[in-house]
């Protein structure tokens, strides 16, 4: 079965990234690409949603399954292929963008120097991409606006999601990622609590070591930094929502005991105090 939605290419978009296609292919057996250098001006990330593929680079074959991706950039060599026993079902997006700006920011963020990738959250990444899908299937050229701004979610995910396939395969990272991520919106939820390392691993199932690993493998933090990041953004809307509670009452509501300190994360964060950011934007 095959979804997929080709699009006219924009000559000189003003637009920093724009889909030129977007699809999915499932129990596609014969799904096979071969591209000679030069031949695709566009870069292209496939996606392994189930299934298994494979992707030659550097010589060597390699076999990808669920989780796994290849990122393309334009002119490159491309040739991958579903398996015949066990095909594939694969994500795939074609894309562009004006000038080098799109080169330069995936160059800068290091997407160069790997073809093959695995994604830390595999879900995320294929969420953004069905919403690219059903947007470019519902307003084909009608809202080019749109188009690349899902274009721009589903790169952003990319990025943040890689983790160099040859890294993962080597257990350096992306090993159970999914246990974490199941866990995010719980601690989101009850980031204001008090946070007891020991309670969280044993939600996990593994030792509070083991789970620190887990944790920084998956979203590329600590478990702490992750619930910083959540308190201070429960602490910046309290701060606009209770206008008339100390700056001391909303560290305590936000999970700080000390007022000080509190003071302190949130300045590294915003670049003001609680007190300035509440004048800044109270309104």
């Amino acid at each position: 079965m095959k979804r997929q939605t080709h699009l006219l290419t924009i000559p000189d978009t003003p637009l920093f990234c724009f889909p030129e296609s977007v699809g999915v292919y499932t129990d596609s057996p014969e799904h096979t690409v071969s591209r000679e250098p030069g031949a695709m001006n566009n870069f292209n990330i496939h996606c392994v949603a189930s299934g298994k593929g494979y992707v030659e680079a550097d010589g060597q074959v390699h076999e990808l399954r669920r989780g796994d991706a290849v990122l393309y950039f334009p002119m490159q060599r491309q040739h991958y292929y579903s398996s015949k026993d066990e095909p594939w079902d694969i994500r795939w997006v074609h894309f562009y963008g004006s000038g080098t700006s799109l080169q330069d920011y995936l160059q800068a963020r290091g997407m160069h120097k790997s073809r093959l990738w695995r994604l830390r959250q595999p879900e995320a990444w294929a969420a953004a991409h069905l919403e690219l899908l059903s947007a470019a299937e519902k307003h084909r050229m009608n809202d080019p606006t749109l188009l690349s701004a899902l274009t721009y979610a589903v790169i952003v995910e990319f990025v943040q999601q890689a983790v160099p396939y040859s890294s993962a395969k080597s257990g350096k990272s992306g090993r159970s990622a999914g246990r974490i991520a199941e866990l995010l919106p719980l601690m989101q939820a009850e980031a204001c609590k008090p946070f007891l390392l020991e309670e969280w691993a044993e939600r996990a199932g593994v030792s509070p070591f083991y789970f620190c690993k887990l944790f920084r493998g998956a979203m590329e933090m600590t478990p702490m930094d992750f619930v910083t990041r959540c308190r201070l953004q429960a602490a910046k809307q309290l701060l606009l929502e209770r206008p008339d509670d100390t700056v001391a009452a909303i560290a305590m509501s936000a999970g700080y005991t000390n007022a000080s300190y509190f003071n302190k994360r949130f300045m590294a964060y915003e670049g003001m105090t609680p007190s300035e950011y509440r004048r800044l934007f109270g309104g």
